[in-house]
């Protein structure tokens, strides 16, 4: 029997199996869990987008595609008064509501 234990001692003690396997276990089993996480995102890949009806059903309008565009949204800045402006402070969470 202490032969037996000697011989095992010898065979964990090699450099091959004391690296090597547990690379290997590594290897496996990190396919296994890149499996489960690759199932996990085409599965919920699949739930279906919202729709335009049923943005319209709650009253919210949607622009077409072609319809905003850089161009538009530049024409729009284009627009704004930035140079006069006015800082405002905002409320604090402590502060009451109505405070001006």
């Amino acid at each position: 029997m202490a032969q037996f234990s000697q011989k095992i001692k010898a065979f964990l003690n090699q450099r091959s199996v004391k690296y090597g396997l547990p690379f290997l276990v590594l290897v496996v089993g990190g396919s296994f869990g890149l499996k489960e996480f690759a199932q996990l995102r085409y599965q919920f890949s699949k739930v279906s987008k919202v729709r335009p009806e049923e943005f319209e059903k709650y009253g919210i309008e949607m622009k077409k595609p072609g319809e905003v565009t850089i161009e538009t949204e530049f024409e729009k800045m284009k627009k704004l008064d930035i140079d006069n402006w006015e800082q405002v402070r905002g409320p604090r969470p402590w502060e009451e509501k109505n405070e001006n």
